[in-house]
């Protein structure tokens, strides 16, 4: 008799037979992955050694040129790579690098699809992320920054005695999301705008309920993010609620992300490595690892998608440190952003985002309902 589940057999013996293969292939040098204006229009691309743009769909169509690669569909965008990296695109990306060092395709013969950084416009590497959770005071450093030397002392025993769970808040996406080089702007009367680095973790693998514990299976990377903050508040009057959320960290532009993603392979963990640091000019502000972290980047992708499913390309951002331009532990005194700045924020191991900051023009034509500038209800910006 003809036995009609063979080729059922067959197929999921084959995939038990690649996987293992997959997962342990090697590597001749370690990539990066992002975004890039390449002939006017966004295009993924591997980085190479912080230095060569390869596009990814035009390497990947030589590659299979000579028939030796199978053929796959290309990634229409950083979401689809980020989606089907561990379903196909993971083994492509190492064929691929291995094949242009192997043949010195980076450095010598380069082929027309390989780039210098400084000949693209870098763009932020997801167009853009689903959501972004954001850590709320999540450093011990951060803690109490604007109260007295006891003071801050005690707010911070008491934090480690109670960590409780999480604050978690969303970050607006498109509009708030920019890449490297492009200007953060001051929103017009906005005059209390601050600083934070912080670690992105981007999600590769969906799951709602992710245990701490197998929460490193569902990031696909790591970039430097940064959470530009509107300390101006809300004006009083009208609605009685005080906290503003979307106020203090929605503008355009506050939510920096880049210059690229390091698959976390090529990173490893960032609860024993971080170290994230953020200078105004020549000026040193934050400068932070993992230790002074109050819960995990672990810990935070467990409470998150206990609210939420979390979906590729999801970004979650594991908090600032103490050294805020709010804070007057490290300065002795307040101090926000002017325009002509220019902020660097660095990740050991990722890289760094270079931001210059802009002031905006006044809008014209508005009925009065709008954001209204901080000093019609804080002179002299208290």
């Amino acid at each position: 008799m003809l036995n009609r589940r063979a080729p059922l057999f067959l197929f999921a013996a084959a995939l038990l037979v690649a996987a293992p293969a997959d997962a342990q292939m090697e590597i001749a040098e370690p990539f990066k992955v992002g975004t890039f204006e390449i002939d006017g229009a966004p295009t993924v691309a591997v980085v190479l050694r912080d230095q060569y743009i390869v596009d990814l769909n035009r390497a990947n169509a030589d590659l299979e040129r000579g028939g030796t690669y199978p053929r796959i569909p290309p990634p229409e965008d950083m979401l689809d790579l980020i989606a089907r990296y561990e379903y196909g695109m993971k083994t492509r990306l190492y064929e691929l690098v291995n094949h242009m060092v192997a043949n010195d395709m980076v450095t010598g013969q380069r082929p027309d699809y390989v780039y210098d950084l400084d000949e693209v416009r870098t763009l932020p590497p997801i167009m853009y992320p689903g959501k972004i959770l954001n850590a709320a005071v999540n450093f011990y450093s951060h803690v109490d920054e604007t109260g007295s030397d006891e003071e801050r002392e005690e707010a911070r025993r008491q934090r480690r005695e109670n960590r409780g769970v999480p604050y978690l808040f969303l970050k607006p996406s498109r509009g708030a999301v920019v890449g490297n080089g492009q200007p953060i702007v001051l929103p017009w009367g906005r005059d209390r705008i601050d600083w934070e680095v912080e670690l992105g973790a981007v999600i590769g693998k969906a799951g709602k309920y992710i245990s701490a514990n197998d929460a490193e299976a569902h990031v696909f990377g790591y970039m430097v993010t940064m959470d530009i903050s509107d300390r101006g508040g809300r004006p009083p009057g009208g609605n009685p609620l005080q906290s503003d959320w979307f106020v203090g960290k929605g503008h355009d532009t506050f939510a920096p992300q880049g210059p690229w993603i390091v698959p976390k392979e090529f990173y490893g963990n960032p609860m024993e490595i971080l170290r994230q640091t953020l200078n105004v000019g020549d000026e040193v502000m934050q400068e932070a690892t993992a230790g002074d972290m109050i819960h995990t980047l672990w810990e935070l992708i467990e409470y998150g998608s206990s609210i939420i499913t979390l979906y590729p390309g999801d970004v979650i951002n594991n908090g600032t440190s103490g050294g805020t331009g709010m804070g007057t532990a490290v300065r002795g005194e307040q101090r926000f952003l002017q325009p002509g700045e220019v902020i660097e924020a660095s990740i050991d191991g990722i890289g760094t985002l270079v931001m210059p900051v802009v002031a905006e023009d006044e809008p014209q034509g508005l009925t009065g309902a709008q954001l209204p500038p901080v000093r019609s209800y804080r002179p002299g910006g208290r």
